[in-house]
C-alpha cells in the first residue's frame, strides 16, 4: 500500500519539456522568462526529464532553481534513458524526437539498478541539485514493461528506501502500463500524460480505481491534448497526438467547448481543473514555452468554476459521473 504522506505536490506545476526546445528552439535568455514567469505566477512544482533536449531542460530548469530557495519548491525529473554519446553525430539535430538540440548524444535505455542509480546522480550533475524530490521512471512501456516491473521499480524502491528520494513513480501516456505498475510495485505518484483529460478519459477505467486501490497519487500532464483545448474556440484542423483529429473526439470537443460557453467559463480553464476533480489527482501539470503562456495557466487554475459546469458535462456523458 502507497503512502501518499511522503511527498506533498502543489496543485499546479510546470513541465519543463519546452525550455527543453520542444518544438522550437529557445534561447538561454528566453527559457529563463518562461521559468520565471512561471515562478513568479506561484507555480511550486516543476518536471523535467533527461529525455528533454538530451539534457537540456534539466540543465536550464537546474540553473534557474538554484536562484530559489530548495525548500520552497518540489523538483521531479525521470529515469530509465541514459544519455551517452553518439557515435554517429555528424551536426544533426534531434527533431525526430521533436527536440531542436544537437543529437551529439542519444538515449540509451538501461533499467538494471546500476542505470537507474546512474540515471539519477547524471540528473543531479545536469541540475546542479542535490535534492530531487521525486523520481519516475518514464516510457517504460516503450522499451520492456516487464523488466521495468522485474529490475527498474525495485531499484526505485530502494533508492527511496535509502533516502535517495522521497517519492517514486511512473510517467506514461498508456493506460496499461501505468494501471500495471501502480499494481505490481509501490508507487507513491504516476504521471498520466493525456490520458485524464477534459477530452479523454480512458484512465478511468482501469488507472485510476488502482490507484483508490493502492493509495497512490495521481499528477496529469498533457492536460490540453495536443493544444485542442489550449483556446476558447477549438480549431477541426489541431493536432492530436501525432495525427489527426478522429472525427468522434472533434464532435466530443464541440459539445464540451460548447457547454463551458453556456456557463461562462474559458474551455482551457475548465481543461486545467477538470482533473482535479477526482479525489486521487494532486497536481496538474502544464507545459509552455512562452512567459504569457505560464501566467495565463496560472490564472485559469485559480478562476472560480461553477459546480454547475461539472454537472451538466456528466450528465451529458462528456466526463465521468
Amino acid at each position: 500500500m502507497s503512502s501518499p504522506e511522503r511527498l506533498t505536490v502543489p496543485p499546479l506545476g510546470y513541465g519543463a519539456a519546452n525550455v527543453g526546445n520542444l518544438f522550437r528552439a529557445l534561447s538561454d535568455e528566453e527559457a529563463w522568462a518562461v521559468l520565471d514567469a512561471a515562478w513568479e505566477s506561484g507555480i511550486r512544482y516543476y518536471d523535467t526529464a533527461p529525455h528533454y533536449g538530451l539534457g537540456l531542460s534539466e540543465r536550464r530548469l537546474g540553473a534557474f532553481l538554484q536562484t530559489k530557495p530548495r525548500d520552497e519548491y518540489v523538483l521531479s525529473t525521470k529515469a530509465g534513458r541514459l544519455l551517452r554519446p553518439n557515435p554517429a553525430y555528424a551536426g544533426g539535430l534531434d527533431t525526430e524526437n521533436a527536440f531542436h538540440v544537437p543529437d551529439d548524444v542519444q538515449r540509451v535505455w538501461d533499467f538494471s539498478a546500476d542505470g537507474i542509480r546512474a540515471s539519477l546522480d547524471e540528473s543531479r550533475e545536469r541540475l546542479g541539485i542535490e535534492r530531487i524530490d521525486l523520481l519516475y521512471l518514464h516510457d517504460p512501456e516503450r522499451h520492456d514493461l516487464d523488466l521495468a516491473l522485474a529490475e527498474a521499480f525495485p531499484a526505485l524502491e530502494r533508492l527511496r528506501a535509502d533516502g535517495e528520494v522521497t517519492a517514486i513513480g511512473i510517467g506514461s501516456m498508456v493506460s496499461d502500463a501505468l494501471a500495471a505498475a501502480v499494481r505490481s510495485a509501490d508507487l507513491d505518484l504516476i504521471m498520466v500524460a493525456g490520458r485524464y483529460t477534459l477530452l479523454e478519459q480512458p484512465a478511468a477505467v482501469d488507472v485510476l480505481p488502482a490507484c483508490v486501490e493502492t493509495g497512490t497519487g495521481i499528477v496529469a500532464a498533457s492536460v490540453f491534448n495536443s493544444g485542442l483545448l489550449a483556446a476558447n474556440e477549438p480549431r477541426r484542423d489541431g493536432r492530436y497526438e501525432y495525427g489527426e483529429l478522429p472525427d468522434e473526439l472533434w464532435d466530443r470537443l464541440v459539445r464540451i467547448a460548447a457547454v463551458c460557453a453556456d456557463h461562462g467559463v474559458p474551455l482551457p480553464a475548465a481543461a486545467v481543473q477538470f482533473p482535479l476533480q477526482a479525489s486521487g489527482v494532486r497536481s496538474v501539470v502544464v507545459g509552455g514555452s512562452r512567459p504569457e503562456q505560464l501566467r495565463q495557466n496560472a490564472e485559469y487554475a485559480a478562476l472560480s468554476i461553477p459546480e454547475e459546469l461539472w454537472e451538466n458535462l456528466a450528465a451529458d456523458g462528456l466526463i465521468p459521473a
